[in-house]
């Protein structure tokens, strides 16, 4: 149904949608729309640069072997109900 519209009713579309809006609203309608635009590809760049950040400095995040679980701060209030049992 839309691939039969042509250059014809999209000019009357533009018509009747600036005769109903009017230019001024039109205008700023368009320019949220760029800064919408703006906004997402800034918003994906940011993002591919926290991705490839991410994978350029793998962090090490297996346990060590030797921890001492002793050395561990333990909370005091644990520590008193222990005693009291």
């Amino acid at each position: 149904m839309l691939n039969n519209i042509g250059l014809p009713g999209l000019l009357l579309i533009a018509v009747v949608v600036l005769v109903l809006f009017g230019r001024g609203k039109i205008s700023s309608l368009m320019g949220e729309v760029g800064r919408g635009i703006t906004a997402f590809k800034k918003g994906v760049d940011d993002g591919s640069k926290d991705i490839e950040d991410s994978l350029a400095d793998p962090k090490d995040v297996t346990p060590h072997e030797h921890e001492d679980v002793a050395a561990r701060p333990v909370d005091a209030d644990v520590a008193d109900k222990s005693r009291h049992s």
